[in-house]
């Protein structure tokens, strides 16, 4: 097949390399999926700041109790955070994730241990809206030596209903001596 840049007038596009068995209807379909989502769109200046990614994330997280072993938090679906579908987007809800889950294991993880993350799974089991309120509630399951495990539960508040599940897993750093 030929490059993409005679099917879709694209610069990014240009640059993709297409197998021969995608027929051209579908490379189509993709291309314009990714022109709409913002694909190579350029990153505004006032987003390349050090730190911006966590500004934006803890601007819609707000600690309702926090306990050892346990940290309850309120999470506020603003419109920037949701996805073509209008619900909460995928990626927040995993930087929410590891934000209350990080919050979580220190309340038993001591300060000198610093904490890798490495493994988290998510279930997302139905969709908040815009502007819906979502409580995170996560419990240490497991803690030792060199690891702790985190599980989470996101429920709209105003329902009660279960919409996504996470599971994190920490490993401390420096890994104590046996």
């Amino acid at each position: 097949m030929a490059k993409p840049c005679g099917i879709l007038a694209e610069r990014f596009a240009c640059t993709a390399s297409i197998s021969d068995d995608v027929p051209e209807q579908q490379v189509k379909d993709t291309l314009h999926f990714l022109k709409r989502v913002g694909i190579s769109d350029p990153v505004p200046d006032h987003c390349e700041t050090k730190d911006f990614y966590s500004y934006l994330v803890r601007g819609i997280l707000k600690p309702l109790n926090i306990q050892r072993g346990r940290v309850t938090c309120l999470v506020s679906v603003k419109p920037a955070f949701i996805n073509s579908f209008g619900g909460f987007h995928g990626g927040a809800i995993a930087a929410v994730a590891e934000a209350v889950s990080v919050a979580t294991a220190r309340t038993v993880v001591a300060e000198d241990k610093e904490l890798f993350l490495g493994e988290l799974s998510i279930s997302y089991l139905s969709s908040a809206p815009k502007n819906a309120e979502v409580i995170v509630d996560g419990s240490v399951v497991r803690s030792g030596r060199n690891l702790t495990v985190i599980a989470q539960e996101f429920k709209l508040k105003k329902t009660g209903n279960l919409i996504y599940t996470a599971r994190a897993t920490f490993y401390h750093m420096p890994v104590s001596k046996l």
